[in-house]
């Protein structure tokens, strides 16, 4: 059947725009309007990811050789008195809580995948502080999107290294370790409750630019208000958003804890 013609039997055909009233021609014209517009859609796409994301691509074989230079090379050392790490798996202390963890896929700035799995953890006190937030802003229609917390050192040390200097206030220092190091830093945003949807904000996550401050004076109304409701929810619990990243929080204990390298298989599922 061609796909301008309606079957009203086995033994009759009529043309779909005599059976519809629509001007055959015009729907073609409609559909190749739509075609193109989502072929501009996709290349403003496209540009957009290349902008927000100012470190080249790197070839699988560099990549690897950096991964395993980064496995080689040790943390700093650390002196004093530390709490014990008690890293727990976020999501199963509240399902409602959404992951989308970039680093487990190529929609990062290095474009490749740097974590084995998709899971999110933090320090016990700092999870059960995420899920306050989480259930405080519920009631305003929101929940909490979760992109990244605990990171390995190792992880630390590869963004440092793949970052170009210009750049680097985006990154921690690997010899002095980060907060997402241990286990007390997390990224995340906003999603609609009723929708599923992240919330449009000021820049995209992990953009390295100056949409990216959380005083960014850019952007629409409504992604500044939603910016400055995730910052005044998770402040109410402890959490320090960073000067360059309006995604990034550090809880209040983070100096209690030590650096990290403990890959993600080696902690447990449930706590």
């Amino acid at each position: 059947m061609q796909p301008t013609e309606l079957q009203t039997s086995l033994y009759e055909r009529i043309p779909l725009s005599r059976a519809m009233g629509v001007n055959v021609r015009a729907l073609y014209g409609l559909r190749a309007a739509l075609a193109a517009g989502l072929l501009a859609t996709l290349l403003s796409a496209c540009a957009g990811s290349a902008s927000r994301y100012p470190v080249p691509a790197l070839p699988v074989s560099k990549l690897e050789q950096l991964r395993a230079d980064a496995l080689r090379a040790l943390p700093p050392e650390e002196t004093g008195e530390f709490l014990d790490a008690d890293l727990v798996e976020v999501v199963t202390l509240d399902p409602s809580l959404q992951l989308d963890v970039r680093y487990a896929g190529s929609d990062n700035f290095l474009r490749a995948p740097v974590y084995p799995e998709a899971r999110v953890f933090l320090q016990r006190p700092a999870a059960e502080a995420v899920v306050r937030v989480n259930r405080a802003l519920s009631a305003q229609g929101y929940g909490l999107l979760l992109f990244d917390g605990y990171r390995p050192w190792y992880v630390t040390w590869m963004f440092w290294e793949a970052t170009p200097n210009e750049k680097k206030n985006f990154v921690a220092d690997p010899a002095t370790g980060s907060r997402h190091n241990r286990g007390c830093a997390i990224d995340l945003s906003l999603y609609d409750l009723k929708t599923g949807l992240e919330v449009p904000m000021p820049s995209g996550y992990d953009e390295f630019s100056e949409r990216a401050h959380p005083n960014y004076a850019g952007g629409t109304p409504e992604q500044r208000a939603a910016r400055d409701l995730l910052r005044k929810a998770m402040a109410a619990e402890g959490f320090t958003v960073n000067d360059d990243e309006w995604w990034h929080y550090d809880y209040r204990d983070w100096q209690k804890y030590r650096i990290g390298n403990a890959f993600f298989k080696d902690l447990a599922r449930t706590r």
